[in-house]
């Protein structure tokens, strides 16, 4: 199977795609490991994990030249690689207290006689299918939390971005107890569709359709499933904001990783009192941000990852000018040495009809719309079908609070835009169709990946089957 390379538009590397036999085999092994794997104490686990750290420190040039020639662009794809220790740092350190927490023993019942224990019991094996944006973050987000449980995991990273998947595991091959319970493998959709039904737990990260059908075959192999899905981000910007300052947050919210990601802010809504000074700086700014092409060393933002969203995102801002959108900046993707680029661009006079406002963009353009009021600003923001997460931003971080409860969505960020992508310790939803199943931030991150069985110990006698006679005294 052949791989675009995103800065040339050219096949440049292969993947060999497991059949479903080899696969098969692949998952049964892993789950006969899985039970030693599980057998180790916690920290034992964590002990182990760390050393998957030093190790992906080991093979960080190598790990991060391969995100490199994924995605196009190279500063995040060095953050990745960077981050991944410490991820596993956390969660080494956090498990252990967190399973003791909820591995409940000598819990008094309303019967005096009758205690129970909670026996925390990891699922055997996790399926993660993650997406190409950032493929080495996404793939060990729900990975390593379910190694941490006791489960084996395998990963199957997207087609798009697989380059990172051999160093990857040269770094896992380093570490003899992780081989037989952590895998990733190369394929495509009928990978992941071949994955599912050999899982007892699926994670999945994507678009909102293959959700669905994700969805779909895991209710059908009778699993659980989380899944995080796109998003619409809205950011409304109150009159009492600093319309400068306003348009550099949203700036950034919007085009980091050339805006894609789920977390982006992909609509701005702004008090009519301050639309003017901010639409101003906004386009001011987004005009100087610069592509990093022909120089990967320069710039800040990267081609499409993949060449089929730049298509997407074009006919968004086609299908917004015919209808009457006024674009301020940017607006044309370009071909650039055979990689697709957009630059920042800022479009006013966007309406509901528009593609624009209505689906998820997955690109650098940030519509702007006015209002009158904030009840007429949250009518609009919270218009549409999902609810991953927005902003808010105020003069008062109170004014901002009182807004933002007032968001249909997972996590509100308040006097900044896309902290959801920096925070993860605190639980967050997914509203309306922008995933379901338990958050993968906070504690659950860890505890959905652990079944709970009650012990129920009666250590009085048990009660004889006079005791449910027909007329017999009841107490």
């Amino acid at each position: 199977m052949k791989v675009i390379n995103p800065r040339t538009g050219k096949a440049d590397y292969e993947i060999d795609p497991l059949d479903a036999d080899a696969l098969a085999k692949l998952t049964a092994r892993m789950r006969e490991a899985q039970k030693g794997w599980a057998a180790r104490p916690p920290k034992e686990r964590g002990a182990i994990l760390m050393k998957l750290g030093e190790a992906i420190g080991k093979h960080h040039a190598a790990i991060a030249d391969a995100l490199t020639n994924d995605t196009g662009r190279k500063a995040i794809s060095q953050m990745e690689t960077a981050g991944i220790p410490g991820s596993l740092a956390r969660w080494a350190k956090a498990a252990p207290e967190l399973i003791a927490r909820h591995s409940v023993t000598g819990y008094q019942t309303v019967h005096p006689t009758i205690t129970t224990n909670t026996r925390l019991m990891p699922y055997s094996l996790v399926g993660v299918i993650s997406p190409w944006n950032f493929p080495l973050t996404l793939a060990l987000i729900d990975a390593v939390p379910a190694l941490m449980a006791g489960c084996a995991a395998i990963i199957k990273p997207s087609e798009v971005t697989p380059r990172f998947i051999r160093p990857l595991m040269a770094a896992v091959a380093e570490v003899p107890e992780l081989t037989d319970v952590l895998s990733l493998v190369e394929g495509d959709g009928a990978t992941g569709a071949a994955l599912v039904p050999l899982m007892d737990y699926v994670a999945f990260t994507g678009s909102v359709a293959t959700g669905h059908k994700v969805g779909e075959a895991a209710a059908k192999a009778f699993i659980p499933v989380s899944l995080e899905l796109g998003g619409k981000d809205p950011m409304i910007i109150l009159a009492s904001a600093n319309p400068e300052k306003a348009a550099e947050t949203a700036l950034r919210a919007s085009i980091v990783n050339t805006g894609q990601a789920c977390q982006s802010i992909e609509r701005v809504f702004v008090a009519k009192e301050i639309v003017d000074p901010f639409m101003t700086a906004l386009v001011e700014k987004a005009e100087k941000v610069e592509l990093n092409y022909p120089d990967i060393n320069h710039g800040h933002i990267g081609p499409f990852i993949f060449a089929k969203q730049a298509a997407i995102v074009q006919g968004q801002i086609d299908d917004a000018i015919a209808k009457g959108a006024e674009v301020h900046c940017g607006g044309k993707v370009e071909n650039l040495g055979g990689g697709m680029y957009l630059r920042p661009t800022v479009i006013s006079n966007v309406t509901r009809q528009m593609s624009v406002i209505a689906e998820e963009t997955f690109g650098p353009v940030i519509p702007v719309r006015a209002f009158d009021s904030v009840e007429e600003a949250l009518m609009m923001a919270n218009d549409g079908i999902y609810g991953l997460s927005g902003a808010v931003i105020a003069g008062t971080l109170e004014e901002a609070e009182a807004v933002g409860i007032r968001l249909n969505v997972g996590g509100v960020s308040l006097n900044d835009g896309s902290l959801t992508s920096m925070v993860w310790e605190t639980e967050k939803s997914s509203f309306g169709l922008s995933g379901m199943g338990a958050s993968r931030m906070g504690d659950s991150g860890l505890m959905r990946f652990f079944r709970r069985q009650a012990i129920i110990k009666q250590a009085g006698a048990p009660a004889p089957i006079a005791a449910f006679a027909e007329g017999s005294k009841r107490s």
